[in-house]
Formats: structure tokens, sequence, C-alpha cells
């Protein structure tokens, strides 16, 4: 399956609004989640890196998004809390709220992070999420379990 949007673009938080202008109608769950992701991009990797967003429209409902920069070795993982004062440290726990299951893949000279979420066609509602079976494991290369 062929991803039914690509965008190629470099990690700036001007193309961070960008990118959830362009996902707007795959409703606000999707655009949350790739705008952290791509924020995760500027903050760990740098600003101005190649960024290559890719979004699929699955069965049942389900939305598959990857955003690919070219640092295998800065991965994402989930952290402890933010407390009430943190600036930072909230967007993969609202990535592992929102979406259905995720994790990263490495390759050499990239690295991939993935959610799938529950999305209504046409409509840019968010739409009831079945319960969690356990927590979301959610870092390298284990994908987080819910169904």
């Amino acid at each position: 399956m062929r991803p039914v949007m690509t965008l190629e673009l470099l990690a700036t938080p001007a193309e961070v609004s960008g990118v959830r202008r362009v996902l707007r109608s795959y409703g606000i769950d999707v655009q949350l989640c790739a705008s952290e992701l791509v924020t995760n991009v500027i903050r760990h990797v740098g600003e101005g890196v190649p960024v290559t967003v890719r979004v699929w429209r699955g069965e049942g409902g389900r939305v598959r998004l990857v955003v690919t920069d070219p640092d295998p070795r800065a991965l994402p993982g989930l952290v402890a809390a933010a407390g009430a004062e943190a600036e930072s440290g909230r967007g993969l726990a609202l990535l592992d709220a929102l979406a259905v299951r995720w994790g990263v893949e490495q390759e050499a000279g990239r690295k991939t992070v993935w959610c799938e979420l529950f999305v209504e066609a046409g409509t840019s509602g968010t739409p009831e999420r079945p319960g969690r079976r356990r927590r979301s494991a959610g870092a390298l290369g284990q994908a987080s379990a819910r169904s």
C-alpha cells in the first residue's frame, strides 16, 4: 500500500503549523501526533533537517502516520510524567494516549517514528477509541500493544 500523502520538508517551527494545516482532513488526533513528531525532530535532531511525513488510510478507520528523519541515534521514549511547571516532556505521552499503537524503526542513516490512530473517514472529528489492553511499550522497535 502506498501513502495517501507524502510531505517532504525541513523541520522548522513554521513547517509544524503547515503540516497541521495539510493534515486537517485527517482530524485533530492525526494533526496533534504529526505536530509532536515533527517538533521532536526539531528539538532532538535539529532545526532545518529534512523530514518526510507520510500518511496512509487503512481499513476500519485506521490511519498510519510515519515521520522519518536522518538521525537513527536520537530515539524517542516515554518519560515519567512531566510536572505542571515543565515546558516539555508531554509530546510522546500525548501520542501514546491518542494512538492505537506506535513504535520506532531504525535503519542505516535514518529512523522512522510511526503511529496508528482511529479516524472516521471524511470527518475531522475524533471518534471513540477502543480501550487499551495493556500499557504501551512505545520505544525502540517495540510497538505499543493496543487494539
